[in-house]
């Protein structure tokens, strides 16, 4: 089985069919992603998690993550148990109270993101840094978790 991404195609918008277009832009983010909106009802009843890549080399693990408009006070990381944890809040900015609200799409509050690490690592060694809304973790292996040449020897 195969899943397509399905492509808007792009029509006229004629003003007397104003409800049908807003109707239309409804289905488009519906289309939008392969389990639509339910996916994002998902992450409204169980807050916001920021996306998160995991990096493995020969030395060490590379986890970023992404998590724009938070200042440095606003994160904590940490290492529980063999388990990256990265945590915080994102705040609102500003609140609308007498304005009419169209869309809400982005997510506030707090959030917590846990990262199973293959093996151990030297928890001393962590270093973790921030630039440009992407956090960046590197965690080097300990030795017993590095891989090891043998020796063949030939008799």
């Amino acid at each position: 089985m195969f899943l397509t991404r399905w492509n808007k195609t792009e029509t006229p918008a004629w003003p007397a069919f104003g409800r049908l277009s807003d109707l239309r832009e409804e289905l488009d983010r519906l289309f939008e992603s392969p389990f639509g909106e339910l996916g994002r009802a998902g992450r409204l009843l169980n807050g916001w998690a920021p996306a998160v890549d995991l990096y493995e080399d020969k030395d060490s693990f590379t986890v970023k993550a992404e998590l724009p408009g938070l200042k440095r006070e606003d994160i904590d990381v940490s290492l529980n148990d063999g388990n990256l944890v990265i945590s915080g809040e994102r705040k609102t900015e500003q609140k609308f109270d007498e304005a009419e609200t169209h869309r809400v799409e982005r997510y506030y509050g707090r959030f917590s993101r846990s990262i199973v690490l293959p093996t151990s690592v030297k928890a001393d060694k962590i270093a973790a840094q921030y630039k440009d809304g992407v956090l960046t973790v590197t965690l080097p292996k300990s030795e017993e978790a590095k891989p090891k040449q043998i020796e063949i020897n030939v008799k």
